[in-house]
């Protein structure tokens, strides 16, 4: 793995990264079969927050995290996973769906990779295109760890950008997805100190949002949002270049030790 290893391991824990959440959950839940599975079989109704904090756990794991911990947070993934399945929707006519449906698995990591590159390349001071593609390799992992079959990720940063765009023009948002949203926003079971971040989290996703997909969720990239996102990535940015490194990573170190808390499989 080598230096892709270690590119990985460089980008994927600073805190400026978060500024992409929302972002990333938002393409996945425009994908029908994403959105109703989300709805049908999590908890994201009472504790739409959970799924951020879990992509975390995801990422920083197979990132930095040590083999035991890649192999809990795998192991718990496959876990929540195992009943996340549907059939067909007759009122919508939207096809049977699977968290193991390896196509889905490919769009949950394509969003992630996406948002950390749009993200990275705005707020990382030493972003560069050469970084952007070490970085696109090693994000296969992540599909990988998901059971994607390897040869699903495509082979370089053009065929992404392809199917990228392709699957872009297949999103709808229903009502209740546009509430889901809405409700991740709102972090209504948060800590009163996440919910303060939440407006500028709302805004700055819908400024990074592709412009389709901010359309589907009916947002409207007005002058007050662009503002506070301009200000949010200034932030980001200085953050990025003052900060010790041992401060910028901190949620992944707290999120890390949720990760060793998690049971092992029987």
């Amino acid at each position: 793995m080598g230096r892709e290893r270690d590119r990985l391991a460089k980008v994927a824990p600073e805190a400026a990264l978060l500024l992409g959440a929302g972002r990333a959950i938002l393409l996945q839940l425009a994908d029908p079969q994403v959105g109703r599975a989300v709805a049908e079989h999590s908890d994201f109704a009472a504790n739409p927050l959970s799924r951020l904090l879990h992509t975390l756990d995801y990422i920083y794991a197979l990132s930095n995290g040590t083999e035991e911990q890649q192999r809990k947070i795998i192991e718990h993934v496959d876990r929540v996973h195992g009943p996340i399945h549907g059939s067909r929707d007759r009122d919508s006519g939207e096809p049977a769906y699977s968290a193991f449906d390896p196509r889905l698995q490919l769009w949950v990591a394509a969003t992630l990779y996406d948002s950390a590159r749009v993200i990275g390349a705005q707020v990382l001071p030493w972003w560069s295109v050469e970084a952007g593609n070490e970085l696109y390799q090693q994000y296969a992992r992540l599909g990988d760890a998901l059971q994607m079959p390897v040869d699903y990720w495509p082979e370089d940063e053009a065929a992404f950008d392809e199917y990228y765009s392709a699957y872009l023009e297949k999103l709808s948002v229903s009502a209740s997805v546009k509430a889901q949203a809405e409700a991740l926003f709102a972090g209504t079971q948060a800590p009163w100190w996440i919910r303060l971040g939440l407006p500028l989290m709302r805004d700055v996703t819908i400024a990074q949002l592709p412009a389709r997909v901010r359309e589907l969720f009916g947002y409207e990239l007005t002058a007050s949002v662009q503002r506070r996102n301009r200000w949010a990535l200034h932030v980001a940015r200085s953050v990025s270049r003052g900060l010790p490194r041992c401060i910028r990573v901190l949620p992944m170190r707290i999120i890390l030790r949720y990760v060793d808390s998690l049971s092992s499989a029987a």
